[in-house]
């Protein structure tokens, strides 16, 4: 199974009004400000979209809504991941059209040995058609699943496809892509390891702070994959500092400040999760008003 899953993903903020409820209208000025952007594909239900605070009908809204206002013009990538997984296989026969790919984060909280995580995804792969693409981020699994792991799993099952890779182990990144299989992808995990990782062989990242500027952030991507180095260094250095900013005081709460700043959503945050400091709004004020200037 191809993987279409390469350059540009963006991994949405789920806006919120003040009251709390989902702000939908903000949802279609931030897809719309993205895919004009020019990504070249959306994530949608991942950790950045607070989905933890999200009852099943709003995750359902959401989804339902960014489909119909994508219309067909970008493929989707739907995270759908857990701990439980009998849950995720059941829930896989409940995936929406529209959606084009799950994004499975390794299992959390339970810390599963490495056989433990190989059968976990065995028995997601066999209860879907859809592409798979693996997510690896220890900082919030409190596991990592290595690259032999990830490799037995590329090696095995057809419709896993990719891994988005945010264990910030250059080494284990630079393992699975020299053993992958043809047609398995590594994507970055962590936009500042982006250049790095895509210099090294990935085709692509799942990124955060490329909603915020989509046009800059996929211009360094598709010079880097197109061989053009000296253009994507001179955007990274530009974007460095600002994405180093923005996940400070944790994530989402950094890059929905810069995109209230920026006039798209609001920076309403749902608990546990708190708003950033009034010093760090600065910083980041700073940053955005620097990028903008230097837009070309």
């Amino acid at each position: 199974m191809k993987n279409i899953f390469k350059g540009t993903g963006v991994a949405l903020i789920t806006p919120f009004k003040n009251n709390g409820d989902v702000d939908f209208e903000s949802l279609s000025k931030l897809l719309d400000h993205c895919i004009n952007g020019g990504v070249d594909f959306l994530v949608v239900l991942g950790t950045t979209s607070e989905s933890p605070t999200l009852v099943d009908s709003e995750r359902n809204a959401v989804v339902s809504h960014i489909v119909k206002v994508n219309d067909n013009r970008l493929p989707i990538l739907m995270g759908l991941g857990g701990n439980d997984t009998r849950l995720i296989c059941s829930n896989l026969n409940a995936i929406p059209n529209g959606i084009d790919g799950v994004l499975c984060v390794s299992p959390y909280y339970n810390k599963p040995t490495q056989e433990g995580i190989y059968q976990h995804f065995k028995e997601i792969s066999n209860s879907t058609n859809l592409p798979i693409v693996l997510y690896n981020v220890p900082g919030r699994t409190g596991s990592n699943m290595s690259a032999s792991t990830t490799l037995s799993l590329a090696n095995k099952f057809q419709n896993i496809v990719a891994i988005k890779e945010a264990s910030g182990d250059l080494e284990q990144a630079m393992q699975i892509i020299k053993d992958a299989p043809d047609g398995f992808d590594v994507l970055s995990g962590d936009d500042n390891l982006t250049f790095s990782m895509i210099l090294l062989g990935a085709t692509g990242v799942i990124s955060v702070s490329g909603q915020s500027f989509p046009r800059k952030f996929s211009r360094m991507v598709n010079h880097l994959l197109n061989g053009e180095l000296s253009v994507a260094k001179y955007i990274h250095f530009q974007l460095f500092n600002y994405t180093k900013l923005i996940f400070q005081e944790g994530n989402p709460g950094g890059v929905k400040w810069a995109l209230n700043y920026m006039g798209i959503t609001s920076d309403k945050l749902r608990l546990p999760l708190w708003k950033i400091s009034d010093e760090l709004k600065s910083l980041i004020a700073k940053e955005v008003d620097e990028i903008r200037e230097n837009s070309n």
